[in-house]
């Protein structure tokens, strides 16, 4: 790794590979990682047991901790944070990835419909089997959300159709399934209603080891797709007539993108709900700290939407006490506040 001048005269860390990254998009990253660190020790120490950070290092030095105290930390809380960073960066990373497609900044998985049909589906096999294993509920959820996607491959047409399309169809979609949802929570049997409510809303509170070992196979999963597709996306950010003219196959690639940004997003709902406005928030907020395309992009919004979760059910756990809030709630107090905060400078320095 080399540190050089690219053609536009910014610095850059240039690997043996030929990966060029700005000096800028590294430090943010280093910055994000940092943070997201000192993030997850300060929620470690949240809730009614007394027990942090410190505890967790005694820990894990074998010394002894009270069974409140061990429970609270490898039970609870720990799960809970792993979970909500994962599936704030899949979720963040689903966002970015569709921003691209669609060369639109408001959309995300949420208005495509993927997330909305991963939701029908799961709400679905709740109603007509409540006892479903969780493995049967992810291939419930994966095949809602590729139902929506190759329903958009279908409605908007070949290569040549525009992002903005795209953007439309899904959220024609996407309305046509929340009134279904509605429904659904309208006339199942109270106990399953109230349940799907909660789970609606978005919660950790089912964050397990096991879980986020199942989860960790679609995160991993993500970073290698990180590789592969931000070559592809920088190019769909300078649209898809000028992507075609760089010689990406938009025919080919576009549909592949739409799959990975579903699987992505799909997943997160399994694992903890539909988290409202994270796929447009964080991309934002990543752009704000430190502008970038390709996957420099992909690994900063993966990393600020890791960081809001934690940071959301932070909020939830140590600022509110005994409330039982919905992650999605939480998120959404932290996050459209530094939203607003964020557009406001970025339009002040555009009028300077």
């Amino acid at each position: 790794m080399r540190r050089e001048r690219a053609t536009d005269g910014k610095a850059v860390f240039r690997f043996s590979t030929g990966l060029e990254i700005p000096t800028g998009n590294l430090l943010a990253a280093a910055g994000l990682v940092v943070a997201a660190v000192l993030l997850a020790a300060l929620s470690t120490g949240l809730g009614r047991t007394d027990a942090g950070i410190s505890d967790l290092v005694r820990l894990f030095f074998g010394k002894e901790l009270s069974d409140e105290q061990a429970y609270a930390l490898w039970t609870v809380r720990l799960p809970r944070i792993v979970m909500g960073f994962m599936a704030g960066w899949c979720v963040a990373l689903a966002g970015a990835i569709l921003q691209s497609i669609a060369r639109n900044p408001l959309a995300d998985p949420g208005l495509f419909g993927l997330s909305q049909g991963a939701m029908t589906m799961i709400m679905l096999l709740a109603v007509i089997a409540p006892g479903a294993p969780r493995e049967l509920i992810a291939f419930a959820a994966m095949g809602g959300g590729l139902a929506v996607a190759l329903l958009l491959i279908w409605l908007v047409g070949g290569e040549r159709s525009s992002g903005l399309s795209i953007l439309l169809m899904g959220i024609a979609i996407q309305t046509v399934l929340s009134s279904i949802d509605t429904l659904l929570l309208l006339y199942t049997p109270p106990e399953t209603s109230y349940a799907l409510s909660d789970w609606v809303a978005g919660s950790l509170f089912g964050a397990s080891w096991p879980g986020i070992a199942s989860f960790a196979v679609v995160f991993v999963a993500s970073l290698v797709g990180i590789l592969f597709a931000g070559r592809a996306l920088q190019a769909y950010d300078l649209g898809s007539e000028m992507a075609m003219a760089l010689g990406e196959p938009v025919g080919r690639s576009r549909p592949v993108l739409l799959v990975f940004a579903v699987m992505l997003a799909a997943s997160a709902v399994t694992a903890v709900g539909p988290l409202t406005f994270l796929g447009v928030l964080a991309p934002h907020l990543a752009g704000f700290v430190s502008p970038a395309v390709g996957r420099p992009r992909l690994l900063l919004s993966g990393l600020m939407g890791g960081i809001l979760v934690v940071a959301a059910d932070a909020l939830a756990r140590g600022l509110l006490g005994n409330i039982p809030l919905p992650i999605g709630l939480s998120l959404t107090l932290i996050g459209v506040p530094i939203f607003i905060v964020t557009l406001s400078v970025s339009s002040r320095r555009r009028r300077a």
